[in-house]
């Protein structure tokens, strides 16, 4: 198999690498000459067998919908475009109805996993058409993580709902990761008694009915800054929070634990970037997804 690989960002980048390895042949685009294999998409279009598949992972917003209007536009017909970045569900009903309308199909898909994903895997959630996604399933097989399929992979629905699923799962982080914060924060800044807090969350690694992922990013994050003195806790958003509240208030379905994290962040911007939790927050977002924090 042969596909095109539009943005080869931080996870854009270690996609391709995870796909080469699985055998699957990649052809990158990237404005940066650095690490692109072409000069332009026409000639990412020109590399590739017919049906054509490109994956886009680039960031969402205007990027995302100047690269698959210019894509739509150096494809043909039975063509596939995967828009695998971060945007809002509603953006892939204008971008499928864009392309669709020349012929080529669209299938868009959550990917979680971070900077962490060439070594593990990532997390997949797909929407489209059933013959789409199967058509893509052995992109998808080499990205997830080994093990059962349905463990990594999702065939959610159709076309937006990858990008829903996608939204939902960000939403549940952020409440996650805000109530790992406000546990540090209450061992670490409001008590005495507890001597060794990395030590502490360390040990509910194994047996805890509160082990994850993002519990030992923490015990890795505090190992490495036990008092996250060289960070600010300053924490920004890149709008999946936002939206799954808007989505939660369309829908009348009460969210206080997502919406009250999101709150949180807004909180972090207005003070002196001294809080304890929320410094814990900008470290937890730097260890998954090597978003950038403020230096104190």
């Amino acid at each position: 198999m042969h596909i095109g690989l539009v943005g080869l960002g931080k996870m854009g980048n270690n996609m391709r690498a995870r796909l080469r390895k699985a055998n699957i042949e990649v052809t990158g685009y990237d404005p940066n000459t650095a690490v692109t294999d072409v000069a332009t998409l026409a000639d990412l279009a020109a590399a590739l067998p017919t049906p054509r598949i490109v994956w886009v992972m680039v960031p969402s917003g205007k990027i995302t919908s100047d690269v698959i209007t210019e894509l739509a536009g150096v494809l043909e017909e039975g063509d596939l475009i995967i828009d695998g970045g971060n945007s809002r569900f509603s953006e892939d009903f204008i971008h499928a109805a864009e392309v669709q309308a020349k012929g080529i199909h669209y299938v868009d898909c959550g990917v979680s996993g971070g900077v962490w994903g060439l070594e593990n895997g990532y997390g997949l959630m797909a929407g489209g058409n059933r013959d789409d996604i199967e058509l893509a399933m052995p992109i998808f097989d080499a990205l997830r993580p080994e093990g059962p399929r349905e463990e990594g992979f999702v065939h959610a629905g159709e076309i937006g709902a990858g990008h829903y699923a996608k939204m939902v799962h960000n939403g549940i982080e952020y409440a996650i990761m805000q109530a790992w914060a406000e546990g540090y924060e209450l061992m670490s800044a409001k008590t005495e008694l507890i001597k060794d807090v990395t030590g502490t969350f360390k040990a509910w690694e194994r047996g805890t009915v509160v082990r994850s992922w993002l519990l030992e990013l923490l015990v890795k994050a505090l190992e490495e800054d036990p008092e996250f003195k060289a960070i600010e806790g300053y924490v920004e958003d890149s709008g999946e929070g936002r939206w799954t509240v808007e989505e939660a208030l369309n829908n009348a379905v009460p969210v206080p634990t997502i919406s009250a994290s999101i709150f949180a962040r807004f909180v972090s911007r207005q003070g002196e970037g001294a809080s304890p939790s929320m410094k814990a927050v900008a470290a937890l977002r730097n260890q998954f997804g090597g978003h950038a924090v403020r230096k104190s």
